[in-house]
């Protein structure tokens, strides 16, 4: 048995067919100045998000700067508190008197940030910053520091190199192994990763992408994998989420996102990919304008002011989410009225 099963993943309480993790209404408004009387307003950061995740898969998050994708993982992590909605982990309602409680949750879903360096305490070597958290949940730092060594060797950093350490002797695809192995020191089944290969350059970035297929497959995790480059997601993921401000535009298994988008936004968002081909190149931008204010957003759909198609139903009311089978969905009035 190796030091990291000292501390063991959470039991699979509902069976392969339960979904990991439920999502339900996820809502989020940060105040913002405004006059000192009246009603206060507010940026609508995430706005009724749903979605589901699959034990085992990988699920893309995809959108514009500002669509709530960032804010949405903190949500789920509770870093910072939703206003309203649900959150079900394997079947526990969290946060509930009956439920999963917030120590249980941070134990069983981990995250990985964009910035490698701002991620580490600069005052702690390797291997305390890797050994804290199994600390804290009981284990002796004798058996914690053997975790800390195991953990860097699964992450393809030599143990006798590295964990007498400090962060800022580390290279930035190096210090981003070292916060994937943290994430994992708990046996975590649900690894967030916000924009965890961005700062990376491309060869440093296909080895951590290589890397996190390896170890989702070893220690049988699930990933919520957020990022601006389809091209990753479209690598990395099973299943990919659209976010458009504050909201799910389309959801659904990669090959049909990618293959065949169905959300205006979605088909603008991807025509804008870089290409190799120089016949493909783009000769006009796919979207015009800029991303409306998430203060006061446009009524009904939010991408209308954009869209091409908009009609004027688009104004009078929010679309409700249409399935085009095999999981795909997608909301827009145009598939509401093709699918009747």
């Amino acid at each position: 048995m190796t030091a990291l099963h000292l501390l063991d993943p959470a039991p699979d309480v509902g069976g392969p067919h339960q979904p990991l993790l439920e999502v339900r209404n996820l809502t989020k408004h940060f105040p913002v100045r405004g006059p000192l009387w009246g009603a206060k307003p507010v940026a609508r950061a995430v706005d009724g998000v749903s979605f589901a995740v699959a034990k085992g898969e990988t699920l893309g998050v995809v959108g514009e700067s500002g669509c709530g994708k960032s804010t949405t993982a903190r949500l789920l992590m509770r870093l910072i508190n939703p206003d309203s909605g649900t959150l079900t982990f394997d079947g526990e309602a969290v946060g509930s008197k009956l439920g999963l409680s917030l120590r249980d949750l941070r134990r069983r879903v981990q995250m990985v940030f964009q910035d490698s360096y701002a991620s580490l305490n600069p005052r702690l070597t390797i291997a305390d910053s890797l050994a804290f958290a199994p600390m804290v949940h009981g284990v002796s730092r004798r058996d914690a520091m053997a975790v800390a060594g195991e953990l860097l060797g699964r992450v393809g950093l030599a143990p006798e190199c590295f964990l007498g350490r400090y962060p800022h002797e580390l290279s930035g695809g190096q210090r981003q192994r070292v916060n994937i192995a943290r994430a994992l020191a708990l046996r975590p089944r649900l690894v967030i990763l916000d924009e965890a290969v961005s700062a990376l350059d491309k060869s440093v970035e296909a080895q951590v992408l290589t890397l996190l297929l390896e170890l989702k497959k070893q220690l049988d995790l699930t990933y919520i994998f957020i990022s601006h480059d389809l091209n990753v997601v479209h690598y990395i993921a099973d299943r990919v989420l659209v976010m458009y401000l504050g909201k799910v535009a389309e959801v659904g298994p990669v090959e049909a996102i990618y293959g065949n988008p169905a959300h205006p936004y979605t088909r603008a968002l991807f025509s804008a990919r870089l290409s190799m081909d120089p016949d493909e190149r783009t000769s006009a931008a796919p979207l015009q304008g800029d991303p409306p204010n998430p203060i006061n957003p446009p009524s009904g759909c939010r991408f209308r002011t954009r869209c091409p198609h908009a009609t004027s139903l688009c104004a009078e009311r929010e679309p409700a989410p249409v399935d085009l089978g095999g999981g795909h969905l997608v909301a827009c009035h145009l598939h509401e009225v093709a699918h009747g």
